[in-house]
């Protein structure tokens, strides 16, 4: 058997608290460092996915993870991705490929040691082959009530033998109880696998902190790594779209005034189980384009181009959207002219007649009528990643959706169709095409009458490259990179660290 290459897990006192932020910039900076490096979760819960080369779905945090490391995504990178459908129940996508539904109890209750094994396979395949692997774990590793079913945070760390780094998020408040509890509640045998902290979000004079720092020590027994200071507009992808702020979230461009004498406002509507919003960060990321994430129909009134996108509940979200009395906003954005653009789930609600016994099992629901498209639903999902040109410009995407169109007329735009101001496609990832995103916007500024100008060398790719640099620069620069990587090569001493008195069995 091939030596395993070193390895770090990557915890967290909450969900939230930077776990996959630190994740990828250990990637780059390993990457930087000419570290065969790859990134790791074994179990991740989030409506925001990527659709890999060979057709497998994952999380787009561990695609983002992956771009950071500088390796191709795959689904050995997230065997397990757990899809919410709703409060109670998650569809379960397993080495790329979704393999049925399940509540959460079923889940804790026996699903999730089955798939243990998998999981281990996969991390070890990885370790074979790269240096490095960097996992991260989900929530906090001092869920007690969860423990004995654990796959993501202390149980791969402890059977794959992975020092732990706990993250911290200070600008919340108690960090140091959060470490201290975290560490409490942990059994002996798992507590012997944390390293120490990392804390995440600091803002102010560090000198100011260390004197807490030396006092966890004494406590835990355990040191900090690095204290990351709060980084703004780093624009990275978010992993669950059911943390969104329906009201106030705003994406607005930091790169530089509008190219043009106007600016573009884009309302993105937040429909329930929104997946894959990260579409419209392309669009954040012009000049002059200011994104809001908008849930009221007076919201839509000074959009100039209103957007709707995925959804991992296309019925729910249409109801939603004509209790909300966005539907009617729509309707009369069409009648006016005024650009509006579906985007998968999204697409699929501006359809005619949507016959879904498969997501909702409501049958056959009447659409909002704004495209010629019928809808139907197949057990099958289709994931692809589709190359295409729409408005005289190359575009690439990717597709995730049980729907299936058939179009019955219109103008085609990618796989799906345009009928004057309305615009709709399954493809997400498709604003990420530079070309066509300048032309779509020309467009959009045509038909709302706004004198934008695209700027004509804005670069998604690279301004996505830049954000995971400053990701890699914020561990360099501020986290004690020596120690890190010695942990990372070396693991844990085998007498492990001193114990504090622990809380659980």
């Amino acid at each position: 058997m091939a030596e395993l290459g070193g390895g770090l897990l990557v915890a967290g006192t909450t969900s939230d608290a930077g776990k996959s932020v630190v994740t990828a910039g250990i990637c780059r900076w390993l990457a930087r460092k000419g570290v065969k490096v790859a990134p790791f979760k074994a179990q991740n819960m989030s409506l925001n996915s990527f659709v890999t080369r060979e057709g497998a779905e994952i999380g787009r945090a561990q695609a983002m993870q992956a771009a950071a490391a500088r390796v191709e995504p795959s689904a050995l990178m997230n065997p397990v991705l757990l899809k919410p459908g709703g409060d109670r129940s998650s569809q379960v996508v397993l080495m790329g490929k979704p393999v049925g539904e399940l509540s959460a109890r079923g889940y804790h209750a026996g699903r999730q040691e089955q798939l243990f094994g998998t999981v281990t396979e996969c991390l070890a395949e990885l370790r074979r082959t790269h240096d490095a692997v960097i996992c991260e774990g989900a929530g906090s590793p001092a869920e007690i009530n969860l423990r004995r079913s654990d796959i993501v945070n202390m149980g791969i760390a402890r059977a794959a033998r992975l020092p732990v780094v706990v993250v911290g998020d200070i600008d919340r408040g108690g960090v140091f109880a959060s470490f201290f509890g975290t560490t409490a509640l942990l059994s002996r045998e798992d507590q012997a696998l944390i390293a120490g902290y990392l804390v995440n979000k600091f803002r102010g004079d560090v000198t100011l902190l260390e004197p807490g720092l030396e006092m966890l020590r004494g406590l835990t027994g355990r040191r900090t790594f690095g204290v990351l200071p709060f980084a703004h507009g780093l624009g990275i992808d978010e992993e669950d779209g059911l943390r969104v702020s329906l009201r106030g979230a705003v994406r607005e461009s930091v790169v530089a005034p509008p190219h043009g004498r106007d600016v573009l406002r884009v309302a993105v509507c937040a429909i329930p189980l929104m997946s894959n919003f990260t579409d419209v960060d392309a669009l954040a990321a012009e000049p002059g384009v200011i994104v809001r994430f908008v849930d009221r129909p007076e919201e839509l009134a000074d959009a100039d181009l209103a957007v709707i996108p995925g959804t991992r509940g296309t019925v729910r979200a249409l109801s939603w959207l004509r209790e909300r009395g966005l539907a009617d906003a729509l309707a009369r954005r069409a009648a006016e002219g005024r650009p509006v653009l579906g985007i998968c789930g999204g697409f699929q609600v501006l359809g005619e007649r949507i016959e879904d016994e498969v997501e909702s099992r409501a049958g056959v629901v009447d659409g909002l009528g704004l495209l010629p498209v019928r809808i139907r639903f197949a057990p099958g999902k289709t994931l692809a990643r589709p190359v295409g040109s729409a408005l005289g410009e190359p575009v690439a995407g990717y597709e995730i959706h049980h729907g299936v169109a058939e179009v019955l007329g219109g103008e085609a735009f990618l796989d799906g169709c345009r009928v004057g101001s309305v615009w709709g496609t399954h493809w997400h990832g498709s604003l990420e095409s530079d070309g066509f995103r300048r032309a779509f916007l020309r467009r959009v500024a045509d038909q709302a009458g706004r004198s934008f100008v695209p700027a004509p060398d804005t670069s998604f790719a690279a301004l996505r490259e830049e954000q995971l640099d400053r990701l890699g620069d914020l561990i360099e620069q501020h986290a004690d990179t020596g120690a890190l990587l010695r942990l990372i090569e070396e693991g844990m001493p085998v007498a492990g660290a001193p114990f504090i008195p622990p809380g659980a069995p």
